[in-house]
């Protein structure tokens, strides 16, 4: 289904919303959601589910607020952005009272062991997922949002709130850390070519 075709029809309706074309929405950025929220929580599959139902209730009742001065996408992504720093925030205070440790909760991600490669690659994708997850969160999303989304510098300026020049600064300080987190990959990924 063809987005921005969701989006023109989000704007021919009354501000009070339609259940079908929230339907239509849903169904079409469900996904996303879920996967950005998914690698934003470091594979903590409940609270991805948590943000994804936050982020469409909120867009029920925030859909009046859609004015069409940037494409809906745009708009979507950032509500999912400020919900997924939201719940960031809140964590942090609960980390103190015995909340799964990141190890822990990366530990629980399925693991494909049919074959060697297949092995080793589930492997260099888990420290390349924990790695990720590491990063501090302005990082974090930037990575996101343009590798896991494809987005240019100026949809993740436009949905972020900052200048390309900050979006062209947190990923490039986010690649550094990660290269170097990442560096004892370098003959594991040969290895599997």
């Amino acid at each position: 289904m063809d987005q921005n075709a969701d989006a023109d029809r989000v704007a021919e309706f009354p501000h009070e919303g339609d259940p079908e074309t929230f339907r239509l929405l849903f169904e079409s950025y469900k996904d996303r959601v879920y996967s950005i929220a998914l690698v934003f929580f470091k594979g903590d599959v409940s609270t991805a589910k948590d943000i994804t139902q936050q982020v469409f209730l909120k867009l029920m009742s925030r859909m009046s607020q859609f004015e069409n001065r940037s494409d809906f996408s745009t708009w979507l992504y950032r509500l999912v952005t400020n919900t997924c720093l939201d719940r960031h925030r809140s964590m942090k205070r609960w980390v103190l009272f015995g909340l799964a440790s990141d190890s822990e909760k990366l530990s629980r991600l399925p693991r494909v062991e049919s074959a060697e490669l297949a092995y080793s690659r589930n492997e260099i994708g888990v420290e390349v997922q924990a790695a990720i997850a590491s990063l501090n969160p302005k990082f974090r999303i930037a990575i996101l949002l343009k590798y896991f989304d494809d987005m240019s510098y100026e949809e993740m300026a436009a949905i972020l709130e900052i200048s390309k020049g900050t979006v062209a600064s947190r990923l490039n300080r986010g690649h550094r850390i990660l290269a170097q987190k990442l560096a004892h990959l370098k003959g594991a990924a040969r290895l599997e070519v």
